[in-house]
């Protein structure tokens, strides 16, 4: 009968030792280089899904105040008539159209009392106090006061001469256009007529429907031009 040795706890078998050297050794450089790409790139997706998340939110702030803004003319205009109430929108001679636009003595949004009157003009945070210096003075609400920049404690913010600051940044474009009773697609000239004749009463130069539009724009602090935000448009019939 042969009997089994036992193993040599002293003296163990080469695998046996290059197992124990291999575990000795712990990680190779190669095992760690690609443990830390791993983790770089999981800290690089996380940063740049926090940069994405941050930025959706600031498009999604600036989209509101943008809606907000062009609502507000919108609120406005809603109460005024089409043409000026007194003098109306005529031709002056039979062929000089009178009466489109800011009307005489009209200098600013409180003058202004009817919807032609706000074709062209901007409401901006940079604006100055008459048409005839460049833009007025704005974003304006829909009681036509300038809205005032608000800080992170609630108060409004207050500039030179104790004044309130107007909502940085932001700008309000008004444009108004005479469209085609049947298309309001098709824009006609602000003297368009349609003549009486073939059994139809014709359309005088102040029956058509208009078109008003509000074109949002915001410059950051290191903008140098403004961007559009958003367009508001509708019909007055």
């Amino acid at each position: 009968m042969r009997l089994s040795r036992a193993p040599d706890r002293r003296n163990p078998p080469a695998s046996t030792r290059t197992l124990r050297r291999r575990r000795a050794h712990g990680f190779t450089l190669i095992e760690t280089s690609l443990a830390l790409i791993i983790i770089a790139v999981g800290v690089l997706a996380l940063v740049e899904a926090q940069q994405a998340f941050i930025r959706s939110n600031d498009w999604s702030s600036h989209a509101a105040t943008a809606n907000y803004l062009a609502n507000e003319v919108r609120e406005l205009m809603r109460r005024l008539p089409k043409h000026d109430p007194v003098t109306g929108l005529y031709f002056e001679n039979g062929s000089t159209l009178r009466g489109w636009g800011p009307d005489g003595g009209e200098f600013g949004v409180e003058d202004f009392d009817d919807i032609d009157d706000f074709d062209g003009v901007r409401f901006a945070f940079n604006g100055t106090a008459g048409l005839a210096d460049g833009d007025l003075p704005g974003p304006i609400d829909a009681f036509g006061a300038v809205i005032p920049q608000i800080n992170n404690d609630g108060a409004v913010e207050v500039g030179a001469g104790g004044t309130p600051v107007p909502l940085r940044g932001w700008t309000q474009r008004v444009t108004v256009r005479k469209v085609d009773p049947d298309n309001p697609g098709v824009v006609l000239p602000n003297d368009h007529v349609v003549a009486p004749g073939g059994g139809s009463a014709g359309i005088p130069v102040d029956r058509f429907p208009l078109r008003v539009t509000v074109d949002v724009f915001f410059r950051g602090v290191f903008d140098t031009d403004d961007t559009l935000v958003t367009s508001v448009t509708w019909i007055v019939p």
